[in-house]
């Protein structure tokens, strides 16, 4: 027999009397001695296989000897019973093993028996059985479908950059330094300087791909290994392209509130409100308003979670822009404001005290790169691969980056971004 013809979703009273076989996990058993009950979970819910006594009794032995998450093919004939999941069961014909699973589980996938946060890691894959696994990275899906597309109609293309490079994006901090051949090579922090050089070739384009860096911050904000989406567009400042980062969020907010009201309803979260434009808040404001609030900060100092928790409860509204940050608190490809190049042409996207995106306008002129590099204690000499290019014809350019287990946690209601990774790296994790 094939191993599927049906999804749990296609078994419903319209196909009374007709033979299907669906195929999937077992999630639950009952026996009511004459009557027992299988019940199986495929990728679209669950389906329930009815085994009476007058049938025969090879399938009292095989129900008997299924543990749970043993995977089962089931032929049978659809009987209508409006106490069934969608109004229908399975009356078996044949059910074959393909999988016995071992017992005990080391996580009860049917959620009734809670697990600690770490056991939810360390058993990660039947952690992602569960059904609010599930929502959380259909909801990541509907995500990427919704930047995807916006970019798109903005002109953009995707692309791909290398992820072992020979110098540091941000300077010498947080690397995984890789032998590359007998040479010492480095995982990307960012695609941000070659993006930047793309921009100079196709204008506009964009990556959702993986970055590293070796994070010491053991918090619920930080991975060691993380998805970022980026973009880069040619023609285009600050202002632009924050433009552009507003209207991704928009739309995701949009498209998960369209596509995913069964995730968020099992999840029991409800998608925060977002309105266009995004509120901006000069850095020398959130300083202004952190000051009038009690808390002891100066120009020039970064805003770390506690401050920009005061700032928030401010702010009130879910997402805002902090934009013109101090140039020296920025990398050194972001571009000083012409009329106060004490302050950049740069900004950070924030969901109430969380970080999401940050980006600005970059410097597009080579002895401006250079001489922030200095002042930054870099040696250029380690960015010739970068500045050489900026001799033939860089046009202004902006953009920025956005982590996407970050722009997830407004989607799902998690506050804890390794929940919303597949298989998180931190300092303690390199394993499942």
């Amino acid at each position: 027999m094939p191993l599927r013809t049906h999804f749990s979703s296609e078994i419903t009273p319209n196909l009374d009397g007709k033979e299907v076989v669906i195929a999937g996990w077992v999630h639950f058993k009952r026996d009511l001695g004459g009557k027992k009950f299988l019940i199986l979970r495929d990728m679209y819910g669950f389906v329930q296989v009815i085994i009476s006594k007058d049938m025969t009794p090879q399938f009292f032995d095989i129900f008997d000897s299924l543990t749970l998450e043993s995977v089962v093919s089931v032929r049978g004939v659809v009987k209508k019973d409006p106490r069934a999941p969608r109004g229908a069961e399975i009356v078996p014909v044949e059910i074959k093993v393909l999988n016995k699973a071992k017992t005990p589980l080391p996580l009860d996938v049917s959620g009734k028996v809670p697990a600690d946060f770490d056991t939810r890691l360390r058993e990660r894959v039947l952690d992602l059985r569960r059904n609010e696994s599930k929502a959380m990275f259909r909801i990541i899906h509907v995500a990427l479908k919704a930047i995807r597309e916006t970019l798109e109609r903005e002109g953009f293309i995707e692309v791909f950059t290398p992820k072992i490079i020979a110098a540091a994006t941000e300077g010498g901090a947080n690397l995984f330094p890789v032998i590359y051949f007998g040479k010492e090579a480095f995982l990307a922090q960012s695609p941000q300087l070659y993006k930047e050089l793309l921009a100079g070739a196709f204008e506009r384009v964009f990556e959702i791909a993986p970055a590293w860096r070796a994070e010491e911050s053991d918090t619920p904000y930080h991975l060691a290994e993380f998805i970022s989406v980026d973009i880069e567009a040619a023609f285009m400042n600050y202002e632009d392209v924050m433009k552009i980062l507003e209207e991704v969020v928009y739309n995701v907010i949009k498209r998960v509130k369209d596509e995913c009201s069964n995730e968020l309803k099992l999840l029991k979260h409800e998608l925060p409100e977002i309105t266009l434009p995004l509120r901006r808040v000069r850095y020398a404001e959130a300083i202004e308003i952190l000051r009038s609030k009690g808390v002891d900060i100066s120009i020039g100092e970064d805003l770390g979670t506690p401050e920009l928790r005061v700032l928030a409860k401010e702010i009130k509204e879910p997402f805002y822009f902090i934009i013109d940050w101090p140039t020296a608190t920025k990398p050194f490809y972001i571009k000083p404001k012409d009329d106060n190049p004490e302050f950049s042409e740069s900004f950070d996207l924030n969901f109430k005290h969380l970080e999401l995106a940050s980006g600005g306008t970059r410097i597009h002129k080579k002895e401006l790169l250079i001489k922030r590099l200095k002042e930054q204690g870099l040696n250029p000499a380690s960015f010739g691969f970068f500045l050489k290019w900026f001799d033939y014809g860089m046009p202004p350019h902006a953009g920025w980056g956005m982590g996407l287990a970050r722009l997830a946690i407004p989607l799902t209601g998690k506050q804890n971004v390794k929940e919303l990774v597949l298989f998180p790296r931190d300092k303690k994790r390199l394993v499942p």
